[in-house]
Formats: structure tokens, C-alpha cells, sequence
């Protein structure tokens, strides 16, 4: 059972920048899909980000050129780059955890494991 801890989140101005990190309980070499979902009040979840087992990356067009996904398996630990952040980038920010090489796009329903979450909130 692998768990995830998120950290890194926090308010910012519209515009600003922040990273966003996740800790893996289990080696996650290149047996796992990442990824990064996001949930905005009354709204569904949405797929930001994922990174499979060769690092290869898939991103949801509106935060395509802003955010940046990468992995550091030596450590097990996710990151999500957010640059330009505007204000409907405000919501909860999971990290995610799927086994298997490869990933399904940003598809947030193919993960198995959950972090508890982090919370981005960009004002104006």
C-alpha cells in the first residue's frame, strides 16, 4: 500500500508561483504512473499533470507552458512547478499514484493511491 503526502501548497497573487511536492512511500522507480489532480469547490475533478515510469509528460491545455511535472525516484518524490498562476488555478491539489509503466493522459479515475492533499489559492 503506498501513501502519499503533499506539501507545498499555500495562497498566492495572481501571477505568482509555487511548487508543490509529494512524498511516495515506495520506491517508485519506474513502476508507477504520477499524476496531479485537481478539485475547485462544486466542481469535478480534473487532471493536471502525469509523468509515467520514462518520464514521459501529458498536461491539461490550460495549464500547458505554466505548470511543469517531474519526478526525482531516488527520492520518491513528485513535484508540480506552478508559474503564472491565475485565479482558476485555485483548488485542492492531489498527488497520485497508479502501478504501471504507462499512463492513461491525465485521466484522473486510473489512479489506485491518494494523497490527503494541498491547497492552492491564487487571489487578485
Amino acid at each position: 500500500q503506498m501513501q502519499l503526502v503533499e506539501s507545498g501548497g499555500g495562497s498566492v497573487q495572481a501571477g505568482g508561483s509555487l511548487r508543490l511536492s509529494c512524498a511516495a512511500s515506495a520506491f517508485i522507480s519506474r513502476g508507477y504512473c504520477m499524476g496531479w489532480i485537481r478539485q475547485a469547490p462544486e466542481k469535478g475533478r480534473e487532471g493536471v499533470a502525469s509523468i509515467d515510469g520514462f518520464d514521459t509528460t501529458r498536461y491539461q491545455e490550460s495549464v500547458k507552458g505554466r505548470f511543469t511535472i517531474s519526478q526525482d525516484k531516488a527520492r520518491s518524490t513528485l513535484y508540480l512547478d506552478m508559474n503564472n498562476l491565475q485565479l482558476e488555478d485555485t483548488a485542492m491539489y492531489y498527488c497520485a499514484a497508479q502501478p504501471g509503466v504507462f499512463c492513461s493522459g491525465t485521466e484522473p479515475n486510473q489512479y489506485n493511491y491518494w494523497g490527503q492533499g494541498t491547497q492552492v489559492t491564487v487571489s487578485s
